[in-house]
């Protein structure tokens, strides 16, 4: 059986990781157009490296959770079988043990040179415009996928998605394209689907099942129940 795991904030909000979209829109006081865009970007990029480097800066203070762990658990039994595509940024998924893990927003640990294309493991602050490992020129940038930039690894993603026979989306918002149109293309191949979410989203009647409750209390009861179907 082929699985496909997607994981949005609120997995990692459970690890204390902020989720940074209140109800006001606004993300840690600045508005999502400022931080997170690349029109933002080229406005201010001091005020944007440093509110990457705080975010870099508080995940070496959090921990992987339950479920995340689960889901390296089910790796674990499943092997190839099972793909995790995140909306996260965060190595959480990484640290709990998980291998197969498909970030489609980037990750904050890394770091993407605009001038040679060049990306590196990067886990210090980006503000005081440090060289680029391969090219020497001051033009790095968080290597995250902003509001009007193309999702990494599309193709990888779609095509986990059409051999799917489970999908699960887990705390996810499934209020961001093109991750809210997952279930539709999995469900359009014959996979059966599950929201796992602490409340119902706007996209819970199209899934054949939703549970809603704590990532961290649901997702592993839940990978007890498949691992237990053999």
């Amino acid at each position: 059986m082929k699985v496909v795991v997607l994981t949005g904030a609120g997995i990692s909000a459970e690890s204390g990781v902020p989720t940074f979209r209140d109800s006001d829109g606004l993300w840690e006081g600045h508005d999502v157009m400022e931080v997170a865009t690349p029109e933002g970007f080229a406005a201010n990029p001091v005020l944007v490296q440093r509110f990457y480097d705080l975010r870099r800066a508080h995940l070496a203070k959090v921990e992987p959770n339950a479920a995340h762990v689960a889901l390296a658990r089910l790796e674990e039994s499943l092997g190839d079988d099972l793909l995790v595509i995140t909306q996260n940024v965060d190595d959480l998924h990484e640290r709990a043990g998980s291998t197969r893990v498909l970030h489609m927003h980037g990750e904050l640990l890394s770091a993407l040179c605009l001038s040679c294309g060049a990306r590196f493991p990067w886990e210090t602050d980006l503000s005081d415009s440090p060289p680029c490992p391969a090219c020497g020129e001051s033009t790095l940038r968080p290597d995250v996928v902003w509001f009007g930039e193309i999702p990494y690894r599309m193709d990888e993603a779609l095509q986990a998605l059409q051999e799917a026979d489970l999908f699960v989306a887990v705390g996810t918002s499934a209020q961001v394209q093109p991750a809210a149109a997952f279930v539709h293309w999995a469900a359009e191949q014959g996979a059966r689907t599950l929201e796992i979410n602490l409340a119902g989203t706007i996209s819970t009647d199209d899934f054949d099942e939703s549970r809603q409750g704590r990532a961290g209390d649901l997702l592993p009861q839940w990978v007890e129940e498949l691992l237990a179907e053999g």
